[in-house]
């Protein structure tokens, strides 16, 4: 399970293994107060990408790929459309 340093990384390798098949994808965010942890994950069974920060400018990144990736899967035309990461 790789666990990326830079967010770009994780951000572009998730966008990839969501667009490969977004029927198997799987996003997963997790907070620990006590290590004040923010970890995003995605998966699809056969890859396991995690990212892990306690920046708070982080945060604001996860957030607005988190709501990327959801407005994706609700989208009709979810596998004609390429996200925009910045």
């Amino acid at each position: 399970m790789p666990q990326y340093q830079t967010w770009e990384e994780f951000s572009r390798a998730a966008e990839k293994l969501y667009l490969a098949d977004p029927m198997r994808a799987r996003v997963v965010l997790k907070y620990r107060h006590a290590d004040g942890n923010l970890c995003i994950k995605v998966t699809d069974d056969l890859v396991c990408l995690v990212y892990r920060t306690d920046q708070a400018q982080d945060v604001k990144k996860i957030e607005k790929f988190h709501s990327q990736l959801m407005r994706l899967m609700v989208a009709k035309e979810s596998r004609s459309v390429a996200m925009e990461t910045d």
